[in-house]
């Protein structure tokens, strides 16, 4: 689809794979700010962005629109050493006096306040962006300022550091506020409390791998990269800090071990968990550790999946014919959306630009582009702490996440099936598939079934996981929780386990405690008409058939209008073994499922598979859950 501003011409001499270059994302960020700040307000303070508002209201959704381009603004000036040719850092500067003049007042300019994250608390969000684009720009924008607005600006960034952030990542706004004031001298013992207390937290979310949890529970997603890993070594690096680069940089580089194989081979991230419509801000991570030499990457892969995720969205609809980001993930899909969303949501988008802070000579931007990790190999990643199946193939180009671990409930919370999220209940996430929206058959689901009522997936309780050579493993339990009645059957739980091998998946799972009458449903991967894309699910053992039934979609996922999703029916009672294997491919013309198979055992509850062609053996068992691959013999 066309874009509605001017690029550079690709150079395929430097950039094989994506055509971009440095001037190319200097352009996007021109292009888009230039769309964005035609709906400001007079004076500058708001940019009211057309669409439907966020729950926060109109006021905070048009500060918002101030904060996250000011992001984008101060990248690219920042990166340019203070070249500012379109005079963005006056604009930002005006907006800025007008907005905190009289902060609260109801008028054209002024600024929400910054108050508790449940009392409309989205502006304590837009004080960190606010205080990251000062910061960036200190020596062209804030030093220029007058005494007086500094002052203003001041005194209204610390309600951030007076007020109490949502539990999770948001303690790194106050943070970010706080990193900021004393960065231009005005710290105090109200900033460093409030740094201190976020990096006590953050500690206390590390879990390992490079992952950190978004809060005390289980949430494992994109904020890991434009969030838990940006804001702490961002600062790091530009308050010259060495030893807190080391700290953050070392837990960067071993999360973009596993990260940077979560791009597909057309640049599009994985389509899992919340805020999605943030879409290339998931490259952040990517360009930082290339930024601050914390990554295992080269610099001619890194900024292959960074311009390659941006190249993504514009290729495919992300911009309006105005030049604006929508809300959604192409074009607008209101299903993948959070009550949180306004119509400058998406504008989060901005963090994609800390790669400009990297100068025009650094390696980031002279290297020639190398291939992605997904490029160079097949590959089975077990995370083993966040509770994670990666699962890339190279000749097609598709990431798949098999989900034994992430699930977005807060520990003192109950598991309410109305509560149930797509983003993250489903059991496997792909970068060529999005879910299905609520109310239409869930795709990649178990469901059991009593007194006609079907089960969602809350709590995630991970069991382990493994790899090995071309092979690997991930396993989870979880109580089924029921939308209406009872909200539980006493004593019943599902106990699951994901073996993936080449473009297959090897899907088990045991009920335990089901009551008479009850009945299990097993869905596969959501598609639609006219992609390239074949979904396959085939019954191995406990269906009541080998071959699924299809079943409609009909409010699409994120790529397609309507989707067609492939469904395994059968019986379950007290203790019951249920086998199925899965694929989702974009190869043409691929074998049967049936034929990967040759033979599969279940018996006293453990399962046997035999690969066909004497590809190996995959044995599972139960009490404890224990998942081992024996290649073919030598020779064999």
């Amino acid at each position: 689809m066309s874009i509605p501003f001017a690029l550079p011409a690709d150079d395929r001499a430097l950039s094989p794979r994506t055509g971009y270059t440095r001037a190319h994302w200097e352009a996007v960020a021109d292009g888009f700010l230039d769309a964005a700040w035609r709906w400001s307000t007079p004076g500058g303070a708001l940019l009211d962005l057309p669409g439907r508002p966020s729950r926060s209201g109109v006021r905070s959704d048009g500060l918002e629109g101030y904060a996250r381009t000011f992001l984008a603004a101060a990248f690219r000036t920042a990166g340019a050493d203070g070249h500012d040719p379109h005079n963005l850092l006056e604009r930002y500067a005006g907006g800025l006096a007008a907005g905190t003049l009289t902060p609260g007042r109801d008028d054209t300019e002024s600024w929400p306040p910054v108050l508790d994250f449940d009392v409309r608390g989205q502006p304590m969000v837009e004080a960190a962006s606010v205080a990251l684009g000062l910061r960036l720009t200190a020596p062209w924008l804030w030093r220029r300022l007058d005494a007086g607005v500094r002052d203003r600006a001041e005194e209204w960034l610390r309600g951030a550091l007076r007020h109490t952030p949502a539990p999770n990542n948001w303690y790194l706004f106050p943070y970010t506020v706080a990193g900021f004031l004393e960065s231009v001298g005005r710290g105090d013992a109200e900033t460093a409390a409030a740094r201190r207390r976020a990096a006590e937290l953050l500690e206390s979310w590390y879990r390992g791998d490079g992952w950190y949890a978004d809060g005390d529970g289980r949430a494992f997603d994109h904020y890991n990269g434009w969030a838990l890993h940006l804001y702490p070594v961002l600062d790091a690096h530009l308050a010259g800090d060495g030893d807190a680069l080391a700290h953050h940089g070392a837990r960067l580089r071993a999360h973009l071990e596993s990260y940077a194989l979560m791009f597909a081979a057309d640049g599009a991230p994985l389509h899992f968990g919340r805020s999605l419509t943030y879409r290339f801000a998931a490259s952040a991570a990517v360009s930082l550790g290339a930024l601050t030499g914390s990554t295992p990457l080269t610099p001619g892969a890194s900024r292959r999946v960074a311009s390659g995720s941006l190249r993504h969205f514009l290729d495919r609809g992300a911009l309006t014919a105005d030049g604006l980001l929508s809300l959604g993930w192409y074009g607008p899909h209101e299903a993948g959306l959070q009550s949180y969303s306004g119509p400058a949501s998406p504008y989060w988008a901005s963090k994609a630009f800390v790669a400009l802070l990297a100068p025009a000579g650094h390696d980031f931007w002279t290297a020639r582009e190398e291939a992605a990790p997904v490029e160079e190999a097949d590959r089975v990643l077990a995370l083993p702490a966040p509770g994670l199946l990666l699962q890339a193939t190279r000749t097609d180009g598709i990431v798949r996440l098999h989900n034994h671990g992430s699930d977005h409930v807060r520990p003192h919370e109950g598991e309410s099936a109305a509560e149930d999220d797509p983003h993250y209940g489903r059991q496997a996430y792909s970068t060529r598939t999005g879910p299905t929206a609520p109310g239409n058959t869930a795709d990649n689901h178990l469901s059991v079934e009593s007194g006609g009522r079907r089960s969602v997936r809350r709590r995630i309780h991970p069991l382990g996981a493994g790899h090995g050579d071309g092979w690997g493993w991930a396993a989870s339990w979880h109580r089924p929780v029921f939308p209406s009645g009872p909200p539980m059957v006493p004593g019943l739980r599902v106990e699951s386990v994901t073996v993936a091998r080449g473009r297959h998946e090897l899907r088990a799972h045991r009920v335990v405690g089901a009551p008479p009458g009850t009945r299990l449903t097993h869905t596969g991967w959501a598609t639609g008409p006219g992609e390239s894309l074949t979904s396959a699910l085939y019954g191995l053992h406990g269906w009541d058939g080998a071959v699924p039934e299809l079943v409609s979609a009909p409010q699409g996922t994120a790529w397609t209008p309507w989707a067609r999703v492939p469904r395994l029916t059968g019986r379950c009672e007290g203790t019951s073994v249920h086998v199925a294997l899965a694929s989702l491919t974009a190869q043409p013309s691929p074998a049967p499922l049936p034929d990967a198979v040759e033979d599969v055992l279940v018996e006293d509850g453990a399962i046997e598979v035999v690969w066909a062609d004497g590809t190996g053996r995959t044995r599972i068992t139960f009490d404890p859950v224990d998942v081992r691959h024996s290649p073919p013999a030598a020779g064999g």
